[in-house]
């Protein structure tokens, strides 16, 4: 992403889907969704969507409108859902790890509700939204190069996801790349269809620098949860999910994914997500749909404090200068939509099996 945004390619679309759907704001929205949804699900990381398209899209919000609250508010919780989303969720993927699942069959149970949750909240704190001044908007937005076109855009997407379907469609003909190598490709059509040089080495030292806290806390993840196994506390806490009445569980869901991803973050996955896939599973549930949503519930806890770092991120990103408790109630009824959307997939999981055909 960095490298197309670097190549012009995410100027070019936000100034293009801007003068093509000023005046069609349904159209306008579904297309700002996307462009907010791709960084993160890329990468696993919201504060990835908030950096690279989210001040463009804030932009275009404003124009329209919308107060800087609303506008954090639309891109912090669609920057979380881009990181719910498919086909990188780490969520799931650590959930997934911690009781030996394979990752696979995500995709759909991940895809429609992200997106279907990003388009509620759009549309629910955008409704206010006012035709852009479309002259002021284009003159904020940065120009992109002159030879940048849709097709110099689409094709990196188009060799992904087409590495992607081989992989599924084709499972005993074509090779298993893996992701790594798959986004390795991406990267390199990327290189070779810019209209311009772009400088490999910059992008990639900056790229590092805005993942390096994504890994940091990974990596301390990783050494908590250990540290918790050793002492206990994660077996305490294993035993005391599943001797729970099933009810008392998932009702609760609301309040204690969030409030622990606010104070684990990733580590909420393979430290609460385990036992609760595992109890799941047991009384019939479908496993995979039931931990898409839960994927879907816990990146609402990137707005709670001690952490809060995507919510301040935001605020920084957009330019807010209120209370943060201003953006947290702004941030609170799209909240309540999707964590009860989660919760459905939960109870509902066994119908919704159909979905994780891929």
């Amino acid at each position: 992403m960095n490298l197309l945004k670097e190549a012009g390619g995410v100027t070019f679309a936000v100034r293009a889907i801007l003068k093509k759907f000023h005046h069609r704001r349904f159209i306008l929205f579904l297309l700002l969704v996307c462009l907010l949804l791709i960084p993160g699900a890329l990468t696993g990381a919201g504060s990835v969507t908030v950096l690279i398209t989210g001040s463009l899209v804030a932009v275009v919000l404003k124009y329209m409108g919308l107060d800087n609250i609303r506008v954090a508010a639309i891109i912090f919780i669609i920057a979380g859902l881009s990181a719910a989303a498919p086909p990188v969720s780490l969520w799931a993927m650590l959930t997934a790890a911690g009781i030996n699942m394979p990752y696979v069959g995500f995709f759909l149970p991940l895809l429609l509700p992200c997106l279907l949750g990003a388009l509620l909240t759009i549309f629910i704190l955008g409704w206010k939204a006012r035709p852009v001044d479309i002259e002021k908007a284009l003159a904020e937005i940065p120009v992109p190069p002159e030879k940048m076109n849709w097709w110099r855009l689409t094709l990196p997407f188009s060799v992904f996801l087409a590495l992607v379907v081989a992989g599924r469609v084709f499972p005993f003909s074509f090779p298993i790349l893996g992701l790594p190598l798959i986004f390795a490709l991406t990267a390199l059509v990327t290189i070779l269809a810019s209209p311009v040089r772009v400088n490999v080495w910059k992008t990639a030292l900056n790229t590092t620098e805005q993942l390096l806290p994504l890994v940091g806390t990974l990596t301390c993840v990783g050494v908590l949860v250990q540290i918790m196994t050793l002492t206990g506390v994660r077996g305490l806490i294993s035993v005391s999910v599943v001797t729970l009445p099933v009810v008392v569980v998932v009702a609760s869901l609301f309040l204690t994914l969030p409030l622990s991803e606010a104070v684990l973050m990733w580590g909420a996955a393979p430290v609460l997500g385990v036992p609760l896939v595992l109890l799941f599973n047991t009384r019939g549930l479908d496993p995979v749909v039931a931990l898409a949503g839960m994927s879907l519930i816990w990146p609402l806890g990137d707005a709670l404090p001690p952490t809060a770092i995507i919510g301040r991120l935001t605020m920084d990103t957009v330019g807010v200068k209120e209370r943060y408790s201003s953006f947290l109630k702004m941030c609170l009824v799209p909240a309540m939509i999707i964590a009860l959307l989660g919760t459905l997939m939960i109870i509902f999981s066994k119908k919704l099996s159909f979905l994780t055909i891929f």
